[in-house]
């Protein structure tokens, strides 16, 4: 047995203790870090070629494994823009020259441009609602932008649709009159109603709908703007009839048999919007309208954000409409523990961890986002505490070791004097 590699076993034993004393030192002082994963040190022998009744000391070799798989637990908030995710997962963020990274940390802030950054300043990323409604890209990154949330700014969406719903009276006589359509002085019908329609600039546009019976389970429906209505007795109005349509109903059942069940017209100065029909119904019952609605929403300026469990992100108006601006996609890799750790709580792809595939909350095997929620470090205090125990106490024993091997080389020494 060589006393030198006696003595450099022993500093291979407190080299590994001090590794392991350093693993835990970063775990208590992150123990209050929003989304920390805890880091421990492992070992594994070294072992060297042996010959004959000769052995050779080897020492120990450390590898550094990151517990980032294991999910901290929730610790709920008031604000809104903090999120955390409840299983597997990570949201995308990228630091100020645009190169993305991966991190459980959801503590996000509006700064002055109204970015959404957590405490690192990170940027959080998500797909914008701008095109239609996001697809997730799989296999990278692309397509993802900045989420911004600005109150400074006043928008206005157009109506493009609506539905209405309600019951049409089986038993009402059909008008002798001109119908509505033909737009006549003398036009009769059987019901009328009214619904509030917005232009390109957010301008409500108030339209006339009338429903009138044409003959057994037969109705017409015409649309009408009603500024352009003659005052007093609404016929005949400015420019005719928007649109018009001719509804067929199951005299059985009371149901839209026909092929038409919608009705679609232009608002005036916006855009053109389908009426969903196909909920009316004819029974022996008055004109009732049970429910109706039509989107688009006047200039407003966002109120507050609301965020929902698949990550899509809804700017409220002061004027109480909503409107999806992002949604916010979760990024995942086979083996989460193999990720690079870098400086901010965040991570990258690694050699073992397999590639990046982007998803949304709830799909496969990724998690849900809790909107108003931070996930706290997996560090145990106590664990570590008894960790730094056992290190510091490994680390005493090595030295041991090693002035033992001193001692012994001063023997050899002093047996030539």
């Amino acid at each position: 047995m060589s006393l030198y590699g006696m003595m450099r076993t022993g500093v291979s034993g407190m080299n590994a203790q001090a590794s392991r004393l350093s693993t835990v030192a970063d775990n208590i002082a992150n123990s209050g870090t929003t989304g920390y994963k805890r880091s421990s040190t492992e070992f594994s022998t070294l072992v060297l070629p042996n010959t004959g009744g000769n052995y050779n000391s080897g020492g120990v070799n450390t590898a550094v494994i990151s517990s980032i798989s294991a999910q901290g637990v929730l610790q709920y908030t008031t604000s809104v823009s903090d999120l955390a995710v409840n299983g597997s997962g990570f949201f995308v963020v990228q630091d100020a020259g645009g190169t993305p990274y991966m991190t459980r940390a959801g503590a996000f802030v509006p700064d002055g441009e109204g970015r959404l950054v957590n405490a690192a300043g990170f940027q959080l990323m998500a797909y914008s609602y701008e095109n239609g409604v996001p697809a997730a890209t799989v296999n990278g990154f692309d397509g993802l932008v900045p989420v911004v949330i600005s109150d400074q700014e006043m928008t206005a969406t157009p109506s493009t649709e609506g539905y209405f719903t309600g019951n049409l009276p089986s038993g009402a006589e059909v008008p002798a009159g001109p119908l509505p359509s033909s737009n006549s002085a003398t036009s009769e019908y059987t019901a009328k109603s009214s619904m509030v329609a917005y232009d390109n600039l957010g301008n409500k546009v108030l339209v006339d709908a009338y429903f009138t019976k044409t003959g057994a389970g037969t109705w017409e429906v015409a649309v009408f703007d009603q500024s352009k209505a003659t005052p007093g007795t609404s016929f005949p109005y400015t420019g005719g009839a928007l649109g018009s349509a001719t509804l067929t109903f199951d005299n059985t059942t009371g149901k839209l048999t026909g092929a038409v069940d919608s009705l679609s017209f232009t608002v005036p100065d916006g855009q053109p919007l389908t009426l969903d029909l196909s909920k009316l119904s004819q029974l022996g019952a008055d004109f009732t309208v049970t429910d109706a609605a039509v989107n688009g929403n006047a200039p407003s300026s966002i109120e507050k954000i609301q965020i929902s469990q698949d990550g899509t992100i809804y700017a409220q108006y002061a004027d109480g409409s909503s409107k999806a601006l992002y949604k916010i996609p979760l990024a995942d890799v086979q083996s989460p523990d193999r990720l690079t750790a870098l400086a901010g709580n965040v991570y990258q792809e690694g050699t073992d961890s397999g590639d990046v595939r982007i998803g949304f909350a709830n799909e496969g095997r990724l998690g849900g986002i809790v909107s108003g929620a931070l996930e706290n470090s997996n560090v145990d205090i106590a664990e570590e505490l008894t960790d730094m125990i056992e290190a510091q106490r490994s680390y005493t024993a090595n030295s041991k070791v090693f002035q033992t091997g001193s001692e012994l080389m001063d023997v050899l020494v002093n047996l030539k004097r």
